[in-house]
């Protein structure tokens, strides 16, 4: 089950939190995976360590999402290294919260520029580079599934994250390959708890059937499956992994 030997993943912002655990679970389940990230080359070569003491295979590779030049030398260099790439984890992502009103066009314009842009970017990349029967998982979130203040423009750039995947999954579901989007609910990583008092992440937790917010291994567990060939039925769906809070 979940066996993903010979299998090549490339998983964008998998320095820290979620990403990096995706890029450890995607190792230990048997596939080589390329570490990408944007300026934390420290902790990228951390995971990569990680991941070799461990006996699997991993290299981290530089590039920005939100520039498409660096995206396509991305894909181009996996390729070159490990000569194909077969699972695609769109990871990378921003969050910025703030009402609707007190937005500034360039937190907005950053918001779309990582988060959508990003992964139209790497997809774009995917429809001609990605191997033949691969996968692709898109991160998202479960507050789109909620109506919280100071969230529209995050899940506005999520919300198209999902509409990408389905469209996708469709153009290239002729080469075998399945698209999927994972929402995670809250989880304890440094992007979701930064900023927030122990109070609110608290109250979050009672939003969950188990007390508690999710931990990045949660998530990474669900992408594995999907990057699985277990998984290939499965495609143009929007997975919530997020302890029944939504």
């Amino acid at each position: 089950m979940n066996n993903l030997n010979n299998k090549v993943a490339l998983v964008t912002g998998s320095s820290k939190g979620i990403g990096a655990e995706i890029a450890k679970e995607l190792a230990k389940a048997g596939a080589k995976v390329v570490v990408n990230y944007a300026g934390s080359i420290t902790d990228a070569v951390d995971v990569v360590k990680l991941i070799k003491s461990k006996g699997g295979d991993a290299i981290s590779l530089q590039a920005d999402v939100s520039n498409p030049k660096q995206v396509s030398q991305l894909f181009d260099n996996a390729i070159e290294y490990y000569g194909k790439i077969d699972v695609l984890v769109n990871n990378a992502g921003i969050m910025i919260n703030s009402l609707i009103k007190d937005t500034s066009n360039e937190d907005f314009a950053r918001l779309l520029e990582v988060n959508v842009k990003g992964v139209f970017h790497t997809l774009r990349e995917a429809a001609t580079k990605l191997a033949d029967n691969g996968s692709v998982i898109n991160l998202s979130t479960s507050v789109n599934r909620l109506m919280l203040p100071t969230y529209g423009p995050y899940v506005a750039t999520k919300s198209a994250v999902e509409q990408l995947t389905r469209v996708f999954a469709k153009e290239v579901g002729s080469r075998g390959i399945n698209v999927n989007s994972v929402s995670p609910g809250p989880t304890d990583t440094e992007l979701f708890m930064k900023g927030k008092p122990q109070e609110l992440i608290d109250r979050l937790a009672t939003l969950s059937a188990f007390n508690r917010i999710g931990k990045p291994e949660d998530i990474a567990s669900v992408v594995v499956f999907l990057a699985s060939d277990e998984a290939k039925w499965i495609s143009a769906q929007n997975i919530g992994a997020n302890g029944a809070m939504a």
